[in-house]
Parts: C-alpha cells; sequence; structure tokens
C-alpha cells in the first residue's frame, strides 16, 4: 500500500512535536501487482441504470468548504449480479470556476490501496502545483470500495486490536513455532474480516481492483464524461493500468507516476521492493554521515549496523512513547515511512538520536502515519483494505518453501530490515485469504490505447525506478525520468516534471524520448 507520503509524514512527525496541525492518514505499504479481470465480463446492458444515474451534488459531510460538493455513487456489489446488493462510492468534486475552458473532469486515485481518493483529491485540487489543471477540469476523487466514505466499510481489526498488533512484535519470531503463529493469527485476521463486514464473503470476493476499474467507469459516465482523463500515483498506476485494458476506447489520457510493475507477482514485488527500500536508506546513510549530528555515526559503511544495535533491543525491551511503547516492529515501520521522501529525513535522524536518549515518541508518530492511525486512537482502515485487495488481486501463493524463499531474499536484499519488516506478513495472510483470486499477473496487451506518461523516479523506495520503464514499455506510453529519492513527484512543486505532466493532461503533448528532471 503506498500513497504520497511528504504531507503525511511530516504532519504526523509535526504533530510528535508538539504543534497543532492535524496529521493526513496516508500509511504505505508495498503496491500490489497489476492485475486483470479473470471473470466473465459484465452485461453493459444489464448496467445501463448505474452508468445512466445522475449524482445527486451537495455539501460535503463534516466540511463547510463550498469549494467542494460531494456525492454518492450506486454500483452493484457483484456486477454479474447487476440486480443484487448494491455498494454505495463516495465522491467529491472541485468544480472548475472556468466554464468555458472546461475539459472535463480530472479523477486523481492517490495509491493505496486503502488510500482516500476524496481526501487526497481535496488537497491536491488547492495545491499550487495544480492551479492549471484546477483551472481546467473538475478535480474529482472517489472513494474505493471498502474505504472512506464509501459504504460498506470493510473492518477487520478493532482499534485496540491494531494497537495490539503492533506491540506483538510476533513477525521477529521465525521459528516453526513463530511461523505456525504467524499462520494462526492470519487465519483469525481473514475470519474477522468476513465476520465484521457487511456482505463479508460477497465483499472480500468484489473488492479488488476489477472490481475498482468497473467502479470507476460507471464513475466516468455518471460524471458526464465520454472519455476518462485519469491521474494515478503508485497503486492508482495498478487502476490506470487495468482501466486501459478494460476500456482502452473510452481513455483520453493516462497519467501515471510512481508505477507497479504489471509483470511481478505478489513475492517478486515485494523482494523488489524491498531491494528499492535498502537502496534508498542507504542515501539515507550517506546524506546523514555528512552531519555532524548524524545519530547512526559518521561512517557510511557502518549505518546499516549502527541502525540495527539501535532497534534490535527493541525486540524484547520497547522503548517509551509518551503513554505508549516502540515496539522493533513500530521501529521499522516508522523508518520505512521516512524514506519515502528526503524532506522527511531529519524527523528520521531525530528520531533516532531521541530513540538513543531512551524515547521512541518521534518514530512511533512516523509510523502512526503509516498505518492510518489518528491522534485520538482511531485507524483509516486501510491496512484491511489493502490485504483485501492485495490477497485478490494475484494468485496467491501458498507452497512454504516459496514464500520462506521470498522472505530471505527480501532480506537479502534490505540488510537495514534484518529481523522483521511490516510487509513480512502479508504473504502469510494471503495464502489462507478465504476469497479467490479475480485477477492475476501478465504482461498488458493493448490495442487503441492513446499514449500514456509514466513518471518514474530514479531512487523511489516503493516502487522502483525499472518498474516505470517497464510498464511505459508495455504500455507504448512515454517516460518522463526524475532524479531524486523519493516516491512519486507530479504535483509536488518541480517545474521540469509539474510543466510536463500538466502539458499531456490539457493538451495531449507528450515530454521528448528520454527527457530527465531534477
Amino acid at each position: 500500500m503506498s500513497l504520497r507520503r511528504v504531507p503525511a509524514v511530516l504532519a504526523v512527525v509535526l504533530v510528535a512535536s508538539c504543534t497543532t496541525q492535524q496529521p493526513q492518514p496516508a500509511p504505505s505499504a508495498p503496491p500490489p501487482v497489476s492485475t486483470t479481470s479473470a471473470s466473465p465480463t459484465p452485461d453493459p446492458k444489464a448496467l445501463e441504470k448505474f452508468t445512466g444515474q445522475k449524482l445527486a451534488w451537495g455539501p460535503c459531510t463534516g466540511s463547510t468548504d463550498k469549494a467542494f460538493d460531494c456525492a454518492k455513487l450506486a454500483v452493484p456489489l457483484d456486477y454479474l449480479k447487476p440486480g443484487g446488493e448494491t455498494v454505495s462510492i463516495g465522491v467529491l468534486r472541485h468544480k472548475t470556476k472556468k466554464a468555458d475552458l472546461r475539459i472535463g473532469s480530472l479523477v486523481i486515485n492517490p495509491g493505496g490501496p486503502g488510500g482516500s481518493d476524496v481526501s487526497a483529491a481535496a488537497r491536491i485540487a488547492k495545491s499550487r502545483p495544480a492551479a492549471p489543471l484546477a483551472a481546467r477540469f473538475d478535480i474529482v476523487g472517489f472513494d474505493p470500495r471498502g474505504v472512506g466514505t464509501s459504504e460498506p466499510k470493510l473492518v477487520c481489526l478493532t482499534d485496540p486490536e491494531r494497537d495490539a498488533d503492533r506491540a506483538e512484535d510476533s513477525e521477529s519470531d521465525t521459528t516453526p513455532g513463530g511461523i505456525a503463529k504467524q499462520l494462526a493469527d492470519a487465519k483469525a485476521y481473514a475470519a474477522k474480516c468476513v465476520e465484521r463486514t457487511k456482505h463479508g464473503q460477497e465483499m472480500l470476493a468484489n473488492i479488488g481492483t476489477r472490481d475498482v476499474v468497473r467502479d470507476l467507469d460507471v464513475l466516468r459516465s455518471a460524471l458526464g464524461d465520454e472519455k476518462l482523463t485519469y491521474l494515478g500515483f503508485s497503486y492508482g498506476t495498478q487502476i490506470g493500468t487495468a482501466y486501459a485494458e478494460a476500456y482502452p476506447d473510452k481513455v483520453r489520457a493516462l497519467l501515471l507516476d510512481g508505477a507497479v510493475d504489471p509483470e511481478l507477482d505478489t513475492a517478486e514485488s515485494l523482494v523488489t521492493q524491498m531491494a528499492g527500500f535498502q537502496n534508498t536508506f542507504t542515501a539515507f546513510g550517506r546524506w546523514c554521515v555528512a552531519r555532524e549530528d548524524c545519530a547512526l555515526g559518521r561512517d557510511a559503511g557502518g549505518v546499516t549496523k549502527a541502525f540495527q544495535a539501535l532497534v534490535k533491543p527493541l525486540i524484547t525491551k520497547p522503548a517509551p512513547a509518551g503513554n505508549r511503547r516502540l515496539s522493533f516492529e513500530d521501529a521499522i515501520t516508522g523508518t520505512s515511512a521516512a524514506l519515502y521522501s528526503q524532506d522527511a529525513w531529519k524527523f528520521l535522524n531525530d528520531g533516532f538520536a531521541e530513540l538513543k536518549r531512551g524515547s521512541g515518541k518521534t518514530l512511533v508518530a512516523l509510523a502512526d502515519s503509516y498505518y492510518g492511525r489518528e491522534q485520538d486512537g482511531r485507524y483509516t482502515g486501510i491496512l484491511d483494505v489493502y490485504f483485501a485487495v492485495r490477497c485478490v488481486d494475484s494468485t496467491r501463493i501458498t507452497d512454504r518453501r516459496v514464500i520462506d524463499g521470498a522472505h530471505e531474499r527480501m532480506l537479502q536484499g534490505a540488510p537495514f530490515l534484518e529481523g522483521g519488516t511490516p510487509d513480512m506478513s502479508e504473504l502469510d495472510i494471503c495464502s489462507v485469504w478465504p476469497a479467490p483470486a479475480t485477477s492475476e499477473v501478465h504482461k498488458p496487451d493493448i490495442e487503441g490505447l492513446p499514449r500514456p506518461l509514466v513518471i518514474s523516479t530514479t531512487d523511489d523506495p516503493a516502487t522502483p525506478y525499472a518498474s516505470g520503464v517497464n510498464l511505459a514499455r508495455d504500455l507504448k506510453g512515454a517516460l518522463l525520468t526524475f532524479e531524486g529519492a523519493q516516491h512519486t513527484v507530479f504535483l509536488d512543486g518541480n517545474a521540469c516534471v509539474d510543466g510536463a505532466g500538466v502539458a499531456y493532461l490539457i493538451d495531449g503533448k507528450l515530454p521528448a524520448p528520454e527527457t530527465r528532471c531534477t
């Protein structure tokens, strides 16, 4: 699960530093693999009552900002049963004030799975880099099924259960007994998802990217757009790719930033991503040792060892963090969250220095941003949706030798994570998931698709640069390279990247081949 990180990470760290700024919930874990429908195609005639619906726009619940309006979109829970239960999709719109210049709607997905498109669209629509887009498009975000303002909401763990799970550090135990416990916990977790979610079993079977893409096309039609203009970050690139495969003739423009490699299965995507995190951690180490206040010492070759020496004692002795405790897994998670942007590296170094003094408050705050924990102790539920989508988006791996081999390769590629990683449980959970896979990994082969623009960052920890190269090749699109160490970059204030992306979305103008921005 991977989202645009900078506002979320910095907001949470600033809160930990006793400001009054509210954090933006944006947890982050690995992005899922590219998928396509493995089910029969729904009957368009039977879906007309959904594609022909008119959205009833009105004030957004809990907001006094008149720049936005909200609506609910009705879609089938199961697209092969259009007369059955329905799902309500929350939609937000920032309507352009220049009706004479309006091109249509620009639909945005910030990543995840499990991230709120409604919240992301609201933030982006009012950002300075997005002003040229807001002048030409209605900026639209929708919460995918199970997420945020959409109903029913996917529910697996209670807030206290999530806190307890984070504090347990069970993933650090790789003995046969520890692995057996992890599998038992995974089965219990899946059972709670079925039990606590409305239409539990059916919801889990129809929550994947296949169905989000179908919802997106219903939304396109309800918005009155003949063709879709779409901006996807991270996991949002997977949605964009799957939409292009399902509806290539209904695409106007497709900008994909922080690409998910369409040809990697779950195990390979995790192995690749862990190597990406190691590369970024190494870059952080070089930055850190050049500072006199580097909490991990001044030896670039010893940063990983120093980090391990600092956090491994937490396995048996968590550090106090206000009225909470910093576990080993939360230290790993908080570190990973901060690697998403160089803007957070100073706070990460401060967190390490703080831990050396015996407090884990900053690292807990960083981990909270990753997991979507609000200041009042409530969770957004993003991790539950993440696992539910991830586990039906690719053929699951049940062979224990393959799972254990993937775990070993993950740590070989990312030695700074030795002893555990926040994503090790994913293969275990998906191996016992109660809903069948609805998509499969494959090489996209699309005819009639307008050339998309793919943006890839050279030192992106969550979606490695090569993934963008591969996606641009597979979609026969243009590749824009950004030289930097962060996760996603479009509308982040880089004039080179933003100018190219805006020109593409508004005029369809692609950058010259091999364009690089710094």
